[in-house]
């Protein structure tokens, strides 16, 4: 059996035992996260065999492609698997040392894990359905855990928003079935080309609406402020650090790969769309009084650059975009543990989480904000662009920092030994990928170099 094969059984049949036992009991929980470990060293394992070499595929059977389980694992596949599965494990961790207040939690974080690792690793749009629907289903019922009123709102609302991107993206695949005759992403990258354009771009629209909305940009995003702040931080974390990478990887995989043609054509429009997203994230996140909140729309704001770099395109652009994305997961992740908990340790990380937004070094966040400006080279009103946002992003983390750690009496509990421990490692995670930025630099490069586009 293949690294491939063991990536994706691991999480699977871990997360359909656990899922039906008491999640609230410690080695339940701790059992979960293992398997989230586990999945996580196989898909380090298969990074370094892929990103030093070919990729590597594995068909279940002897299924006809587009039909069986044909699994592919590429540079740009595994690092956003790695990606998300080092954040689901992260906020796993930081729940289970709170305390699982729901029974199916453990058990529905591994059945995440496994439906993104298949997204990243499907090599048909079959599949990638499949697992789409099982990591969304996974992702709205881990929306409603604290069983209060505003954990079940804001999970109605993700839910209702989110089956809307998902009609349009199976929409948009009968679409390709249609005007191609397969479902094998190989094969529809060689006959897309052939496609009337009017259908080609109509089928182009779809996926990009429904991986959109995943994504929360703007004028999709009217979703992602409610769910973020109505979620429990852990939530949160996995929400916007792990499940929002499927709308990244998408716009990456579906438009360097199935429709380059599509994607130079809507290059300005996807520009344009990143930059009011950047804009009226930074604007709407100043204006916010409460942690959540102003994250919540930071995250919109930050998801604006990978979109702009993705409208770029090419080389530059897509190895911008890819470690944008990953420094941003980072991001998120750790300011979203740490928002709701107080002591002198969690301000640290606090502070190094905000300075990495904000792309001050050494933080990870520096080495992102000088990719995306290095793609936008020759191109004034980019630049110009991203000093604004840039600005924005001074302003409300300073605003957050004020609010969230000078106050006096700031609501919260105060973070355990084990909990401080849990953000400090992911704060040093942050410095430590500023600090040698080869480790974030290599993969991003030899991912963006996994799509024709991308290629230099």
């Amino acid at each position: 059996m293949t690294l491939l094969s063991l990536a994706l059984l691991v999480p699977w049949v871990a997360g359909a035992a656990l899922v039906l036992l008491d999640g609230r009991r410690p080695l339940i929980g701790w059992l979960a996260a293992g398997a989230v470990l586990a999945n996580l060293g196989l898909l380090v394992a298969l990074g370094i065999q892929t990103i030093g070499g070919e990729p590597v595929t594995f068909v279940t059977g002897e299924w006809a492609p587009g039909i069986g389980i044909r699994l592919r694992a590429d540079a740009l596949g595994v690092v956003f698997a790695v990606l998300s599965s080092f954040a689901i494990l992260a906020a796993t961790v930081h729940e289970l040392l709170e305390g699982v207040r729901e029974r199916t939690f453990p058990g529905l974080v591994v059945l995440l894990a496994a439906g993104l690792t298949g997204v990243f690793l499907t090599g048909d749009l079959f599949n990638f359905y499949v697992f789409f629907e099982l990591a969304m289903t996974a992702s709205y019922v881990l929306a409603t855990y604290g069983g209060e009123r505003r954990e079940l709102g804001g999970a109605l609302v993700f839910m209702l928003v989110n089956l809307l991107g998902t009609f349009l993206f199976l929409l948009s695949v009968a679409g390709v079935y249609h005007v191609t005759g397969t479902l094998d992403m190989a094969l529809i990258a060689e006959r897309m080309a052939t496609v009337d354009p009017s259908t080609a771009i109509l089928i182009a629209v779809g996926f990009f609406v429904a991986f959109s909305v995943k994504l929360g940009l703007f004028p999709f995003h009217f979703w992602l402020p409610t769910v973020y702040t109505a979620s429990r931080p852990a939530v949160a974390a996995i929400l916007s650090g792990a499940v929002a990478n499927i709308g990244v990887y998408g716009l990456l995989r579906f438009g360097g790969e199935l429709l380059e043609r599509e994607l130079e054509l809507a290059s300005t429009a996807l520009i344009v769309i990143g930059s009011l997203s950047i804009i009226y994230g930074g604007l709407c996140a100043i204006s916010r009084r409460t942690p959540t909140e102003m994250l919540a729309y930071s995250a919109i704001g930050q998801i604006g650059y990978v979109l702009v770099a993705i409208g770029i395109g090419g080389p530059v652009g897509f190895a911008a975009a890819v470690l944008y994305s990953a420094v941003n997961a980072l991001n998120k992740v750790l300011l979203f543990l740490v928002a709701r908990m107080r002591g002198l340790v969690v301000g640290a990380a606090f502070a190094v989480g905000a300075f990495s937004v904000v792309g001050l070094p050494p933080a990870a966040g520096f080495v992102g904000k000088l990719e995306i400006f290095r793609s936008a080279a020759g191109e004034p009103a980019l630049l110009a662009l991203f000093v604004v946002g840039s600005a924005l992003s001074v302003l409300y983390a300073f605003q957050l920092y004020q609010i969230d750690f000078w106050r006096e009496e700031r609501p919260g509990p105060i973070a355990g030994r084990a909990q401080q421990a849990l953000v400090l490692f992911l704060a040093l995670v942050v410095l430590a990928t500023g600090i040698w930025p080869e480790a974030l630099l290599a993969p991003a490069h030899k991912a963006a170099g996994a799509l024709p586009e991308g290629l230099p």
